[in-house]
This record gives structure tokens, sequence and C-alpha cells, in this order.
């Protein structure tokens, strides 16, 4: 969706002034190793994607997006989730106190014994699909000047400009659909674009930006 989580090309929100990785933490704040623990645990439940789980994130009201901190997000979202899913009423959260525990095999369960596993592993995200692709290596293709309501992954700062298609990564699960519930394969590829197409003459000749997308963010040139 066009949200303020997609903050490509926006002005106003001035210079990103990253902290070094050699100094910055893995955590500011002791409650953030809790948010982190509690959105994986309860991704683990299998009540919602990855994909559902950022779409809420990029529902967020604009104001207090911008104006929050990483795991804060996160939690924000959370919270959501838990409520809309049925995992936990307002009440609940409110108070901190459960009145009726779910019965034991209701859902899944992500032991501490097995996150490193769990997490190491990832997902699995390709897909079998039966459509052959519509493009090839080596192909220039236009990202489309599109405007989805839902959660996409096509950066704004890349629709109405030409690509070289660099890679085909084959059929992977399509996360437009997958943040709606719905699980499906598209083909997807690795699109590069010259840093001039998209920021001006003032980029560097030689620089370029690669990035995935989906065979429906596509179309000739």
């Amino acid at each position: 969706m066009n949200g303020p989580h997609d903050m490509g090309g926006m002005h106003a929100f001035g210079a990103i002034n990253p902290e070094p990785e050699e100094t910055e933490p893995l955590f500011h704040e002791p409650w953030e190793r809790k948010a982190l623990a509690l959105t994986l645990a309860c991704g683990a439940l299998g009540q919602w994607s990855i994909d559902e789980a950022r779409s809420v994130r990029e529902s967020l009201d604009p104001a207090l997006y911008t104006s929050s901190s990483y795991y804060r997000k996160w939690i924000e979202a959370l919270t959501r989730q838990v409520v809309e899913k049925g995992l936990l009423t307002s009440e609940e959260l409110e108070t901190a106190t459960v009145r009726q525990m779910p019965e034991p095999d209701s859902y899944r369960v992500l032991s501490a014994e097995a996150v490193d596993k769990v997490y190491s592993a990832g997902g699995p995200t390709s897909m079998d699909i039966d459509n052959a692709p519509l493009f090839q290596v080596g192909d220039l293709v236009l990202a489309r000047n599109m405007n989805p309501v839902g959660h996409t992954r096509i950066p704004r700062y890349v629709r109405g400009h030409v690509g070289e298609i660099v890679l085909w990564h084959g059929g992977h699960v399509f996360a437009d659909d997958s943040a709606k519930g719905i699980r499906r394969g598209e083909h997807l590829y690795t699109v590069q674009f010259m840093a001039r197409d998209l920021w001006g003459p003032e980029a560097a000749a030689q620089d370029s930006v690669m990035v995935d997308l989906w065979e429906p963010y596509l179309e000739a040139p």
C-alpha cells in the first residue's frame, strides 16, 4: 500500500544517519527483547503469515508509525493481531489477565529450545506454478505505476521506471495475496534499475539498484 512505511523518495524526512554497525546494540532498551520474543512466539502460533504481520504494521496511523521506534511498531501491530484473531480480548490486554486459556493442542507452540533451529531454517516461499514466465533474463521491463490499497512489495521509487531483468527465481509466494491470507505463487525476478533513471543526473552513472519484483508488478515497456 502507499503508506508511511515506504519512504523512498519522500520529502521532509531528512538524511538517514545509521548507527555504526560495530557499535550499534542489538536492542536499545530491555523491553525490545521482549517485543521481539513475543512477536516471534505469536507468529509461530500459525494464525497469520509474515506478510499479514507486515500489512498490519503498515496500516498503523501514519502519525503513530513515523513517531514510533522499530519495536514499538511491532508491538502496536501485534496487539491488534491477537485481538483480531481472537487470541486475546482488548480487556485481557488492558488488564494483563487471561480469562480462559486455549486448549493445549489448539495452536502450534514454539519452545525456547527450537527457536534457533526454526528461525535459522526460515519458512518455505518457493512454489511450483504451471504458467511459464512472461520475461527472461536480459529483458527490459516497466515497473507498473500502481497504487495498491493493500500490502505490496513494489517500492514507489521504481514505479513507472524501466529496468533489466538480471535473475529469475521461479515461483514464490506472492506477498500481496499472502497478506490477505491467500497463498499462491507468482514468478519472481530481480530487476536492475540504473540510479540515474531513478534519481536523476546527479547520481553516479555506474550505480544501480536491484529490486526483487513479482511478475504482476511488471509489463513490457
